[in-house]
């Protein structure tokens, strides 16, 4: 069974930590037992009869600068998952009232903030200040620091320009060459909302070359936590061939039928729905496996070629 309280648990230690690995088991009298591992416990190898997953928190968007193009990313990046940080020393930019999907706003010098903040390995930094001087203070300061993406608006000539200032000062090509300038995809972007378009694009595109990665809680899967009508979890375990989403996707199943988030859509979601409404808490564990290949496939009204494994979990 899936204790609420255990996804309450692993939310509060993403404040702390990046990632969280758990173990459910999964036969024999005590199947959906679920264990949080501590970190010397994950080095092991997973016990058979044990499905272990790692548990990703959000990849955070650290915006530096508050102008027009930070506020429309901002708000891209918010829609697809990410935590949202800004900041710039502006006051008129740098509030709740004006970034208020962020869920950190710094009004503060970006030196300052460079030298008391860091956001760990899976951070995507994204330089859009006002001016060259703070461009730079924020990219060297953050060239040697640990993380995912780093990107800086502006044109080609002024790119050139700070490179070509890095390298004065002794910054090694490979250590340029990690940064994303000018920013953003070549959309042809013109107005800061396009522009926020091509940033955010690249962003998910460098999020997607890692899968791991994808395995966060979703919005709609905490929603569906917090909801005590909801009354099955379901995951994805695994996934093999073309399947609609990867593995560790998840879906919560209301009493009523409703669903938070999403194992792909179809009829594939459709029969897990139903499945799911069936469960009670005397039978709240389950392991099904859906073929979606060709010969199968029009039975459930889809063709993908692949194979997937759900566990539905009783709430």
């Amino acid at each position: 069974m899936a204790e609420r309280k255990t996804y309450k648990e692993i939310v509060r230690k993403f404040l702390e930590n990046d990632e969280v690995v758990i173990e459910t088991r999964l036969d024999g009298e005590r199947a959906g037992e679920k264990k949080i591992l501590t970190s010397e416990e994950a080095k092991k190898a997973p016990k058979d009869g044990w499905h272990r997953e790692t548990l990703f928190a959000k990849p955070k968007a650290v915006l530096l600068g508050g102008g027009h193009v930070s506020l429309a990313i901002a708000q891209l990046l918010k829609m697809v998952e990410f935590r949202v940080i800004v900041v710039d020393e502006r006051e008129e930019f740098a509030n709740k009232e004006r970034f208020c999907c962020a869920d950190e706003v710094y009004c503060m010098g970006f030196q300052e903030f460079l030298d008391t903040k860091d956001f760990g390995e899976h951070a995507y930094y994204i330089i859009v200040t006002r001016g060259h001087k703070d461009d730079y203070t924020c990219l060297s300061g953050l060239l040697r620091r640990e993380k995912t993406y780093i990107g800086m608006i502006g044109s080609r000539k002024k790119v050139a320009i700070s490179f070509d200032k890095l390298r004065a000062e002794g910054y090694l090509e490979e250590e340029i060459a990690q940064v994303h300038a000018p920013i953003g995809l070549a959309i042809g972007a013109q107005t800061p909302a396009e522009i926020a378009v091509s940033i955010a694009a690249e962003i998910i595109q460098k999020k997607n070359e890692s899968p791991k990665i994808i395995n966060t809680l979703e919005e709609e899967i905490l929603k569906g936590l917090e909801d005590e009508k909801s009354k099955v979890l379901v995951t994805v375990i695994e996934k093999k061939g073309s399947s609609p989403r990867g593995e560790g996707t998840k879906m919560i199943v209301r009493e009523d039928g409703k669903i938070y988030g999403t194992i792909g859509g179809g009829a594939v979601e459709h029969e897990a729905i139903e499945e799911a409404k069936k469960f009670d808490a005397e039978n709240g564990f389950l392991i099904k496996d859906y073929d979606l290949s060709n010969a199968k496939a029009a039975t459930l009204g889809m063709v993908c070629g692949g194979q997937v494994k759900v566990m539905f979990e009783c709430l």
